[in-house]
This record gives C-alpha cells, structure tokens and sequence, in this order.
C-alpha cells in the first residue's frame, strides 16, 4: 500500500520523505490555510520535494472553472494531480482533465455508487472519506470494501485512496482490505512505529545494559 502525507508542512514532508515514507502528498483548501503559504508557492515546493502525486484542490464550483482552475494548478509540476469534488460538475471536469492526459483525484466520496460514477469518468485516484463515516456512526472502513469489491469486478484502474484516516486501526484494515493508497497526517503515519511492548522491552535492555558498565562508543 502507498503512503500518501496528508499536509502541506514541508518540514513534516521532508522528514517522512527521507525515511522513503511518502509516495505522494494530499492537500485540500484547509490544509492550505493551515499553512499560510500561497496555494501555489507551496505546491510548487512540496511537487519539488516529492516524486510522487501531489493532491491540488480546485475551489470552482462549477465545470468549467474547475477545468480552467485545473489546468492552471497541472502547470505547477508534472506531478500534480487535479484534485475535484465528488459533485456532477466535478464528475464532468474529471472527464475532460483525464482526457487531457492529467492525473485527476476525485475527493468526498461517501458512497460505492460516487466511486463508480468516478472510476467510469477516468478519475486517477477515488478518495473515500472514512473518519467522517465513523464521525456519523457508518462504518468507513465497509465503504473502502465496498469500492475494492465493484472496481476488481470490472477491472477499473482507478486507484482506492483511503483518505480522513484516524488512527493506527483505519491504516491497517484499508491494508488488509486492499486499498491502494492511503492518506494521513503525518502523526497518525509516525503512530504506526509505537507498541507499549516496544517501549517496555527496550527499558527493560536499557535498564540491563546499565548494570554491566559496559560503553559502545
């Protein structure tokens, strides 16, 4: 599965990135805003830090500024992925975006049905949205089993990207499911590293090598 970061901190970027942690970044207006960077300085940056896809969202509402903002947002990098909502109007710029040769990630996906009308409109990712399911009592994780189930009976290439992943749980069972890529915060991402047991066996070597004396260095 890829590892997608879900920020648009160069610090926390470049610090997943030399671990080979980060296949590719995701960003939304929010994130955006969190940063306080100009949308496109900071896009630029992050496409020049990391090979992979980097998620830039459009703000239009209707097709033809979505197409128009698409198209300006691709100029930045050969890595951009338009990123477009899961409405009819995004459905229509996804066709004409992929069309042009663009990687397009369809985003607020909340139902099988949305990911079908996506794939079939040549999305590159689908971003299934699950903490905001389980924030409603659903079950995010059914919707991402659903979507692996429709896409591998037909063959769809588009790529599940498990998006508003939570914890250390969410990433394992999207695994265990079959998405393609999942994206999170850069804590949820550092999470996956922590065991108790970890932490208690090596106080326990810490605390045995103590007693011999020894040094290494």
């Amino acid at each position: 599965m890829k590892f997608f970061v879900d920020t648009a901190e160069i610090d926390a970027i470049a610090e997943l990135n030399d671990l080979g942690m980060v296949d590719g970044v995701t960003t939304n207006p929010s994130l955006i805003m969190k940063s306080g960077r100009d949308i496109l300085e900071v896009t630029k940056e992050i496409c020049e830090l990391v090979d992979g896809p980097v998620s830039a969202e459009v703000v239009a509402m209707d097709s033809d500024a979505m197409i128009a903002e698409g198209r300006k947002l691709a100029e930045i990098a050969e890595n951009i992925t338009v990123k477009v909502p899961l409405t009819w109007d995004g459905l229509k710029a996804c066709k004409v975006l992929s069309g042009e040769g663009k990687m397009v990630n369809v985003t607020l996906c909340f139902s099988a049905n949305q990911a079908l009308l996506a794939a079939k409109a040549g999305a590159t990712f689908i971003s299934p949205f699950i903490g905001r399911l389980d924030d409603m009592a659903l079950d995010g994780l059914e919707l991402i089993d659903d979507i692996r189930t429709v896409y591998d009976n037909y063959g769809f290439e588009t790529e599940i990207l498990a998006a508003s992943i939570r914890s250390v749980n969410h990433v394992l069972e999207c695994a265990r499911i079959g998405a393609d890529v999942m994206t999170a915060p850069p804590n949820v991402i550092k999470a996956l590293a922590s065991h108790p047991l970890t932490d208690k066996g090596l106080a326990a070597f810490m605390a045995d090598w103590e007693k011999t004396g020894q040094k290494i260095l």
